[in-house]
């Protein structure tokens, strides 16, 4: 019994040890995206968007969306950055918007 219990012991004090060590060894993970992440999600967001149609009407959209990541990724908002572009590969995927055949999207200038 007694040499049962320094078994046990002696498994749970490598069992300690080796919890520390690789406590201290560890490499710390950050919480917040950084700019690589949304440069790669916005890089995989447009390549859906131009799968699609140059008229397609969700090719648009999504394209928006990009526009709007690009800009959050410019204010440091890398946060918002990886949001826009899921919803821009959101949105190349389900092709949410459609137009019925023969209408045409008429985006209107900023001056109209």
């Amino acid at each position: 019994m007694l040499c049962r219990i320094r078994s046990l012991t002696a498994r749970l004090a490598i069992g300690l040890w080796c919890g520390m060590v690789s406590s201290f060894t560890a490499v710390p993970v950050s919480a917040e995206p950084s700019k690589q992440d949304c440069d790669a999600a916005v890089e995989q967001a447009r390549a859906l968007a131009a799968a699609l149609p140059a008229d397609n009407l969700s090719r648009y959209f999504a394209e928006r969306e990009l526009h709007q990541a690009l800009v959050e990724a410019g204010n440091g908002e890398f946060d918002e950055c990886l949001e826009m572009a899921a919803r821009a590969a959101e949105e190349a995927k389900e092709r949410r918007h459609e137009l019925p055949p023969g209408e045409t999207l008429k985006v209107l200038k900023p001056d109209e």
